[in-house]
Parts: structure tokens; C-alpha cells; sequence
């Protein structure tokens, strides 16, 4: 029979582990007005907007974001992992440091209004 301080430490690391899991990643919705942009993030094809972008990257990490439609100005801009605080990493990281590297996340959604193109 496991004894009461073993259950406790063993429950705890449980819990850590499926915070520092749960932490990692960082998702925000990318929306243009109008939708159906081309959207780019860090030179990578995403899709036509509305898309979904997550990554497992630290804290204060860049991304740039590019917009392309035809009809508009393309459009470049930025976002950082430092944008809320992700509060299972914080929990986790006052028992295991390396999960405050995970401690802040992007915005739910980032919203980029489209110029149109002067012909």
C-alpha cells in the first residue's frame, strides 16, 4: 500500500505535468475584413482567413503576420507571445521553473482591416 505522502507527490507531479502540457501551446484566430485573405505567418501559408494559428514557442517570441488579397494593399504586421498571461503556466512554474517560458500567450483573436489597392 502506497503511503499517504507518496499518493500526494504523486498526484501533484500529475497535476504539473498536465499543466506544463496543457501550457505549451498558443492558439489565436487570425480574421481580415474583408475574409478570404491570403495570411502568412513567418512565411508560411496558413490559409484564407478566418485561420487558426498555434505554436509551442517561448515567451516574447515575434511573429510576423503578411495579408494578401487581391483588390487590397498587402499588409504586414506583427504579434508577440506576450500578449495574456496563461495562468496554467504560471501555476506550474511556481513548481517547475522552465514552465514560466510558457507563461504568457497570444490574444484569442488578432483582427487586421484590408486598404483597398489605388489602381
Amino acid at each position: 500500500m502506497i503511503r499517504n505522502n507518496t499518493k500526494t507527490v504523486l498526484v501533484s507531479l500529475g497535476i504539473i505535468l498536465i499543466a506544463f502540457l496543457s501550457s505549451c501551446a498558443s492558439t489565436t484566430l487570425i480574421t481580415t475584413d474583408p475574409p478570404g485573405a491570403e495570411v502568412y505567418v513567418n512565411e508560411e501559408y496558413l490559409g484564407q482567413s478566418p485561420v487558426t494559428y498555434e505554436d509551442k514557442r517561448i515567451i516574447f517570441s515575434n511573429n510576423v503576420v503578411r495579408i494578401k488579397k487581391e483588390g487590397y494593399k498587402e499588409m504586414t504586421n506583427y504579434f508577440s507571445r506576450d500578449e495574456v498571461p496563461n495562468v496554467g503556466a504560471i501555476v506550474g512554474g511556481i513548481f517547475v521553473w522552465p514552465i514560466w517560458l510558457w507563461a504568457l500567450e497570444y490574444k484569442p483573436e488578432h483582427h487586421y482591416k484590408l486598404e483597398p489597392a489605388r489602381n
